[in-house]
């Protein structure tokens, strides 16, 4: 199948830009028309974007679709927003807050030290959240809608895990551990 045709990859590109304009126009809502109460709803709506998700390629698999790199890609997709959504709308929100409600300007992360270091392995856990959450969703769609065939190619998206977290990891926590220690004993 052509990834340009692929359903599934229109249904993730979707939920991302749904995402967005979830994330926006509830900040919109909170910082620009004072309306808290309709902001929190429409934020507390974001994961029904995930359902969305889940169903679409749960149909697509028991209708018999051809396994593709969206369908891979999209228990990737669903964990990393389960695990990193809610951090990814605080960094927006503060941001939103600086820039129109007069909010304090954000505070970047130092480039190295403890709390770097904090950080670094944050992310990674956070990671690692995402990554058993994909892999769950792809057990459930694999055992609970795919046949056999479409298992076999679904399950290949292991590997893609497999991969991220190894550079994640080593990225990440085991760069910066390397460079605190190196800037601690010069």
């Amino acid at each position: 199948m052509d990834h340009l045709s692929d359903p599934v990859l229109f249904t993730i590109l979707g939920c991302e830009i749904g995402f967005w304009i979830l994330v926006l126009g509830g900040l919109t809502l909170r910082y620009l028309l004072h309306a808290d109460r309709v902001s929190t709803i429409v934020l507390a709506a974001v994961p029904l974007l995930d359902l969305a998700l889940l169903v679409a390629v749960a149909l697509d698999l028991y209708r018999g679709g051809d396994i593709g790199f969206a369908h891979r890609l999209a228990p990737i997709y669903l964990g990393v927003t389960v695990a990193f959504g809610r951090r990814l709308i605080a960094w927006t929100d503060v941001r939103f807050a600086h820039w129109f409600a007069d909010g304090p300007p954000p505070k970047p992360i130092p480039k190295r030290g403890p709390i770097r270091m904090r950080h670094e392995f944050a992310d990674f856990a956070r990671w690692l959240a995402a990554a058993a959450i994909a892999a769950s969703v792809t057990l459930a769609l694999g055992y609970g809608v795919a046949d056999v065939a479409q298992r076999t190619e679904l399950f290949a998206g292991f590997q893609t895990l497999g991969i991220i977290t190894a550079l994640w990891l080593l990225t990440g926590p085991v760069w910066y551990a390397g460079s605190s220690r190196s800037a601690a004993d010069a």
